[in-house]
């Protein structure tokens, strides 16, 4: 582009012409972009555990009812509704209200209770007889106020029964 045949103003021309060609190319430069999306699905889950209840040794003398408590241990989801209920145990003939440890053939009577005063009774009938709550996405534990009651005249033996946790969420 320059030769030596130009004169000085013809050679700078050039040159600024060249460097404004260089510029240009630079600035010609172009981008492209695109988006995408991320996802994930939370679903509402829950996680459920229990403590055994155990009386101890009962004296069917005594006219003291026995009372202890254990614990359903919870965890659901942030926001997830539930019922927890406790079934009737696995006595032929018990129920929710009259629940049954076992020995043979031979029953003890005991109830369970979801409050301190022995007022509600543990059940599994959802919005009935059971406890609900809302998930916080931490483990919370629920007390089983159990009570034995007093002057019961059963044979010596180990009586024992299990009862089912169910949560409906």
């Amino acid at each position: 582009l320059i030769t030596k045949g130009m004169s000085m103003e013809s050679r700078l021309q050039a040159a600024a012409m060249a460097m404004g060609l260089l510029i240009a190319g630079s600035a010609s430069a172009s981008t492209s972009t695109a988006t995408f999306q991320v996802t994930a699905t939370v679903n509402n889950a829950c996680s459920v555990s229990a403590n055994t209840l155990a009386f101890g040794t009962y004296n069917p003398l005594l006219s003291t009812a026995v009372d202890i408590s254990g614990g359903v241990n919870l965890t659901c989801t942030l926001g997830t509704a539930y019922q927890i209920g406790l079934s009737a145990g696995t006595a032929a003939g018990a129920t929710v209200t009259t629940r049954q440890m076992v020995s043979g053939s031979n029953a003890l009577s005991y109830a369970l209770y979801r409050d301190l005063a022995h007022t509600q009774n543990w059940g599994n009938t959802p919005n009935t007889d059971t406890l609900g709550g809302t998930g916080a996405g931490i483990a919370i534990s629920y007390p089983v106020y159990g009570v034995l009651p007093a002057s019961q005249s059963v044979p010596s033996g180990t009586y024992a029964d299990t009862v089912t946790v169910t949560v409906s969420y």
